[in-house]
């Protein structure tokens, strides 16, 4: 063992989720600086002198969960596009309200948007996420900034569109007033400044990745796609896309790249590979038959699963347990705070975990496990961090959550009633618990909540300029949100 500090979490039962999906009701897990040093049942021995030691009797620990598909400057508008199809949606509240944000340092509209995210997802659970479309508004700079400062370990989609893309795409952008610095000389350039795959792993860079964000393809050519694919792979940057959300997005793919199907386009643009990394977000209305395959078939693929913001925006539900059985990665993400409402990826493992059941009216569809499998080691897989993150593993970096399950709303919940043939724990942590039971969050080893509390954060504070930095983008925008008709606000 280093001499770096030793934390020692013991009393405590363990879900690893690791290659024989062991769960430990009675164990202990050493986390030496930034990585996991041992994961054991029992007591812990040969403890250094220096250890700091947590007995943590009724919670259980879990990976720290990964969301694949999160659009963190969202947070500011939530509740302001309630009840809309997903067209109108974007065009009439979305895409406006994004391109009203302004402001620079600590006032900056982006940077107040992903410190509000981030303290969500961090006190909720999610150590780690891909950020699904950044636009040049909200600004790569302030997410990073924010990324660094909180400690979370982020992948950064940056808005990218090819030199052809504007003059054919479908729907009215009001963010392509900013077109300029959507091209791939300005994705280049962000990765360069804001990639750290290079830096130390003690540098707060060192938790950022940059990837390009592709809008969902409608009409554009594919050799747009394509050169914005090229110079991912040149500079081994994953890629991530909206893709067959919309119940029309796959007649329009059709209609305008010769018959293809989304994974078809995707594979004949060179987004999905070789060698590299792509997460299809949605993926909806796909054929299991068609698009499976082409998925299955590129081991780099994966798709983002967004049960809430499907449902909520009338998109449908994705044919996830067609998907998994054809052999695909499924993930899952919780998209943004106005088209769920919320950042949990507890909720959303629950809600996973539930819909397919009821869809296929198959009681056996996907379940917690699979869930659980979705928000951890499959979203690791996703970004390119299955050797890191997304497991409790000797080795692995130390993300972990600290869940307390206490509760009357677990009981009879006991370790010895599990024994005894009682609740499994995955489906105690997933049908049971939200991300206000989180206790404790570790990301590299350093703890950032405790008590269900940020640590060295004034959470009032972000609150606060959260709720002047909407008033401004409201005001600049001329977006409001009416009152839902019927209903009187006095």
């Amino acid at each position: 063992m280093s001499e770096a500090l030793v934390i020692v979490l013991k009393d405590v039962t363990l879900i690893t989720v690791d290659k024989s999906r062991r769960i430990i009701l009675n164990g202990h897990i050493v986390i030496d600086g930034s990585r996991i040093l041992r994961v054991a049942s029992g007591s812990p021995e040969n403890v250094p002198q220096h250890a700091k030691i947590i007995s943590l009797p009724g919670r259980t620990i879990i990976p720290g969960l990964i969301n694949t598909h999160a659009h963190l400057a969202q947070s500011l508008l939530r509740g302001l596009a309630e009840d809309l199809p997903l067209h109108s949606w974007l065009c009439d509240r979305i895409w406006p309200l994004e391109a009203a944000y302004a402001g620079e340092g600590d006032q900056a509209d982006g940077y107040v948007a992903a410190r509000l995210t981030i303290a969500e997802m961090l006190k909720s659970g999610t150590t780690c996420f891909l950020e699904a479309m950044l636009t040049h508004r909200s600004g790569i700079a302030n997410v990073a900034r924010a990324v660094k400062e909180m400690g979370i370990r982020a992948c950064l989609g940056k808005l990218t569109k090819g030199q052809e893309s504007s003059p054919l795409e479908a729907l009215r952008d009001a963010r392509d007033k900013d077109l300029a610095h959507m091209s791939i000389p300005s994705l280049l350039s962000a990765h360069s400044e804001h990639d750290g795959a290079s830096a130390p792993s003690s540098s707060p860079s060192s938790r950022i990745r940059v990837w390009a964000a592709l809008g969902t393809p409608r009409g554009a050519p594919i050799s747009a796609y394509a050169e914005v694919a090229a110079a991912c792979r040149s500079r081994g940057m994953g890629i991530t896309m909206h893709c067959a959300e919309a119940p029309s997005d796959p007649g329009i793919i059709a209609a305008s790249y010769e018959g293809r199907t989304p994974a078809q386009f995707c594979a004949d643009a060179g987004l999905l590979g070789p060698g590299g990394k792509t997460v299809l977000a949605h993926m909806v209305h796909v054929s299991v038959e068609k698009d499976g395959g082409v998925l299955a078939g590129n081991p780099g693929a994966t798709v983002a699963h967004c049960p809430a913001s499907n449902l909520k925006l009338s998109s449908g539900i994705a044919p996830v347990q067609g998907l998994v059985a054809a052999g695909v990665n499924v993930a899952l993400g919780t998209d943004g705070a106005p088209c769920n409402n919320s950042y949990d990826m507890v909720r959303e493992m629950h809600l996973a975990a539930m819909l397919h059941k009821g869809r296929g009216m198959d009681a056996g569809a996907v379940g917690a496990h699979a869930a659980l499998e979705m928000a951890t080691v499959n979203g690791a897989r996703a970004l390119g961090m299955e050797g890191e993150v997304g497991s409790l593993e000797e080795g692995k970096r130390a993300d972990l959550v600290v869940l307390d399950v206490r509760g009357l709303w677990a009981a009879p919940w006991d370790v010895e009633e599990v024994k005894g043939g009682g609740m499994d724990p995955v489906g105690l942590v997933v049908g049971c618990c939200t991300g206000r039971d989180v206790e404790m969050v570790f990301v590299d080893g350093r703890m950032l909540v405790d008590g269900g509390r940020l640590m060295g954060v004034d959470e009032e504070e972000i609150g606060i300029a959260a709720r002047r930095a909407i008033r401004g983008i409201r005001e600049r925008s001329g977006v409001t949100a009416p009152a839902k008709e019927g209903w009187v606000i006095e």
